[in-house]
């Protein structure tokens, strides 16, 4: 039986067991140290003289442990955890871990100022890649940024005083040209996947007039595709993760979760000649569309791998996979798709997520538009 409040159990050998926090770890977890003796009153004994002796270090080594950015970093990603999806947190965990720990974790909250945090954005963008060759990209730093102010004003909620000042801190970004297959691009590419069309073919095709993520076709069973109905459904997404528990043999898995967001939950109608393609390898409803097999799946990565394959094979200039999404919402407008519509099949839970980044208008369509400014002469 215990008594309430003091942790004193008794256990089933009859012996009496008190335990008392010795210590935080570096999540602020409590430590325990356990006492044991034959009676309450002596058990009770030992642990009022184990508290005393303790009392000052325990409040002074916690105290000491909030005071530190990385107690705080670990608060905020302690509550992260409960609220966003599993391969976001892992994200931030690394992020913090690779990049923000090793530099700033040891500081005390309170004393990291404005210059410091300058200094380390222009540490990280010189040289803060991991593998040693160069600094982080614009887009790298910012996420970095977007931790450390949440996680500052995480402590600040919590009564902690802060002297660094984030309004004085900008980052420049480099916007990249987004990569779009020219209408030649496409031409060869399909050549290249209608010769001896396999299921990894049909995979990259499906992209290309669907615009659907790669996460969103490995995790694609037939099921999901309606030949009567000409529709497909993604309601499922695949990725792999580096494992949470840092110690595993295995250090990634491969997850198929609900997709990143409800907007993603959609139902795309598919023109005839798409079905028709599919046609011939529908297979029963729990097989994946990929592998034609219900155990086995294809990831993201084979998929990676064999779109670069077929890019060498159609001469066709160097493009990540993300590039088919683009270029479907790209051949959308050109082909007069209203941005809403175009939106809702892409999966954005906003317009203005499509018109910022997947609109993009060739010359083509550009010259177009300049063409219609022709007066009427009567």
């Amino acid at each position: 039986m215990a008594r309430t409040g003091e942790n004193i159990y008794k256990r089933k050998d009859g012996r009496w067991e008190a335990r008392y926090i010795v210590s935080y770890d570096g999540t602020g977890k409590a430590k325990y140290k356990y006492l044991y003796a034959h009676t309450y009153s002596e058990v009770k004994s030992k642990l009022i003289k184990a508290q005393n002796v303790t009392h000052f270090t325990v409040s002074e080594e916690k105290n000491k442990d909030k005071e530190k950015y990385e107690f705080w970093l670990n608060e905020w990603l302690r509550t992260k955890r409960m609220r966003v999806k599993n391969s976001t947190y892992i994200r931030y965990r690394n992020t913090i871990e690779n990049h923000i720990k090793p530099e700033l974790g040891k500081f005390p909250i309170s004393k990291i100022s404005t210059s410091l945090i300058e200094q380390f954005v222009v540490q990280k963008l010189e040289r803060g890649r991991k593998d040693g060759n160069g600094g982080l990209s614009a887009k790298s730093m910012s996420d970095i940024m977007v931790i450390i102010k949440e996680s500052f004003k995480y402590a600040q909620s919590f009564g902690v005083m802060v002297i660094c000042s984030f309004e004085r801190i900008s980052l420049k970004k480099n916007t990249q040209e987004t990569r779009v297959l020219s209408p030649l691009e496409e031409q060869r590419l399909l050549t290249v996947l209608f010769d001896d069309l396999d299921r990894y073919k049909l995979g990259v095709f499906i992209c290309l007039y669907t615009g659907i993520r790669i996460g969103e076709l490995c995790a694609l069973q037939w099921k999901n595709i309606s030949v009567s109905e000409n529709t497909v459904k993604i309601e499922h997404t695949m990725q792999r993760l580096q494992k949470e528990d840092l110690s595993s043999v295995q250090k990634t898995h491969i997850i198929v979760t609900a997709p990143k967001s409800n907007a993603a939950i959609r139902t795309i109608p598919l023109p005839q000649f798409v079905i028709d393609t599919i046609k011939p390898f529908v297979g029963s409803p729990n097989t994946y569309i990929l592998s034609g097999k219900c155990n086995a799946v294809v990831e993201p990565r084979t998929m990676q791998n064999h779109f670069k394959k077929y890019l060498i094979e159609g001469n066709i200039e160097k493009a990540n996979f993300h590039a088919l999404r683009h270029t479907f919402a790209t051949r959308c407008i050109e082909a007069g798709f209203d941005v809403k519509t175009l939106s809702e099949i892409l999966g954005h839970s906003s317009v203005k997520i499509t018109l910022d980044k997947y609109v993009h208008s060739s010359m083509q369509l550009k010259r177009n538009n300049m063409e219609k400014l022709k007066p009427v002469i009567a």
